[in-house]
Formats: C-alpha cells, sequence, structure tokens
C-alpha cells in the first residue's frame, strides 16, 4: 500500500514538474517570439521612415536630377533657400519672411504645362509645402527646423519630378541624418545654425 502511495505521489510529481516546465519553455518561445517580433517591426518601421512626407525626413536620401532645365520651379526654390540660408544664421524671422514668399510661389505657380501624372504629383507635393510654411511662418525656430526638414524632401522631390535650371548641391548632416540643398558649396547647416555650422558634407550636385 506504501508503495502504492509513493508510487503515485512520484507520478504527480513528476507531472506537475514536466507542466512546469512546459510553460516555462513556453514563455520562453513566446518571449523569444516577441522580441523577434518587436525587432522585426522595429526594422519595418526603420524601412518606412524614408517614406514620402514623413515625420523623420530623407535619411541620406539620394536626390534623382530631372534633366529638364526647368525655369518654373526657380522661384520655390529660391524662397526655399531663403527659409535655409535664414534658419542656418539662427535668424527666425528671416525664415518667416522666406515661408511667406514660398506660399506666394506655390500660388503663383502654373500647372497648366503639367501631364495630368505631373500634376497629381506636384499637387501632394505642393500641398505638403504649403504646410510646412505655414508652420514655419507662425513657429518658434525649434519648430521651424523640424518643418523645414520635411520641406527639403518636398523640394527635393519637386526637382526629380519637374527639374531646375539652378546649379544645386545635395547637402547630408550626419547629426540629424536629414539632407538638404543649398546653392553653395560651403556648408552651412540650417539645423543647428552656429551650434554646428560646418555639420555636414556634400553628396550630389545638381546641374
Amino acid at each position: 500500500m506504501k508503495t502504492t502511495i509513493g508510487i503515485l505521489a512520484l507520478a504527480v510529481l513528476s507531472l506537475t514538474v514536466s507542466c512546469k516546465d512546459n510553460k516555462e519553455s513556453k514563455h520562453s518561445e513566446e518571449t523569444h517570439s516577441g522580441e523577434m517580433e518587436e525587432h522585426d517591426n522595429s526594422e519595418m518601421n526603420h524601412d518606412n521612415s524614408d517614406g514620402h512626407h514623413s515625420e523623420s525626413v530623407n535619411a541620406e536620401r539620394s536626390i534623382e536630377a530631372n534633366p529638364q532645365k526647368n525655369p518654373a520651379t526657380t522661384p520655390i526654390i529660391e524662397s526655399y533657400l531663403q527659409i535655409k540660408n535664414a534658419l542656418a544664421s539662427d535668424d527666425k524671422n528671416a525664415a518667416a519672411k522666406g515661408a511667406s514668399a514660398m506660399l506666394a510661389a506655390i500660388s503663383s505657380f502654373n500647372k497648366t504645362e503639367l501631364n495630368k501624372t505631373q500634376e497629381k504629383e506636384y499637387m501632394e507635393i505642393a500641398e505638403s509645402v504649403k504646410e510646412q510654411a505655414e508652420h514655419i511662418a507662425k513657429s518658434p525656430i525649434d519648430h521651424q527646423r523640424e518643418h523645414f526638414e520635411t520641406m527639403s524632401t518636398d523640394v527635393m522631390d519637386l526637382i526629380t519630378l519637374l527639374g531646375t535650371n539652378k546649379t544645386l548641391y545635395q547637402d547630408y548632416c550626419p547629426m540629424k541624418k536629414v539632407s538638404w540643398l543649398s546653392e553653395i558649396k560651403e556648408i552651412k547647416n540650417p539645423f543647428y545654425g552656429s551650434k554646428m555650422m560646418t555639420c555636414g558634407s556634400i553628396k550630389k550636385q545638381i546641374n
């Protein structure tokens, strides 16, 4: 009788330990699976971060220069450069004036010579540029710089779509991992201004 009870107790103990091991194993697998899923999602989010008009802008993106020497985009590009130079000089008010010039350039742009595909893409870009310019016109300088990141992506897309007759340089800031356009070879960083004026490098010349 004692032997039978002992065997039953051993069996119950063995079953209990086995269930505990299975639960721990399952928990470990689920944890590992969750970590893998989180890692995969993180990579997916990173991959998607370079999309058009994203919050995190153009991590070392490369603009595809349109060979068309198009003067129609000049007012938009010049107002963009006005904002860029103001931010590099830490001048909030000048950046706001550049944003007003950008809004005027977008409003007066002649779309009649665009085909349907170009017009659709232009309207998407212009809507985003307008939104960024409106924020830059009324924001403190740190927020101006945030919106300038997205505007830089937009203007690069505009040049890819329609071209430009201006000679420009695509610069890259390794600290913020963003690109911007400049009309001069000298690096004047609009995202840091006087704090790190020369931070960056030229990645490409356009025209």
